[in-house]
């Protein structure tokens, strides 16, 4: 199996910069959403189409990354 339809795509949710990055298996998409530094995956999520994927993902990411406390460096 080779991943088809795959897109990576840079984006700011809830304040923070991700990446999307989604793919076919199968008849599967996949959506995973990282956070850009460090590159640790926040979110995922698989769907019928890309859109149901992508839609479920960023849902979850946006509500992990509000919870997240930010500290200020000054």
């Amino acid at each position: 199996m080779k991943p088809v339809d795959y897109s990576l795509e840079r984006r700011e949710l809830a304040g923070w910069p991700v990446t999307i990055e989604t793919y076919k298996l199968d008849e599967v998409y996949h959506c995973t959403i990282a956070n850009v530094d460090p590159g640790a995956r926040i979110a995922r999520a698989d769907g019928a189409t890309r859109e149901e994927a992508e839609q479920q993902a960023i849902a979850k990411a946006t509500r992990y990354l509000q919870q997240t406390r930010r500290f200020s460096t000054r």
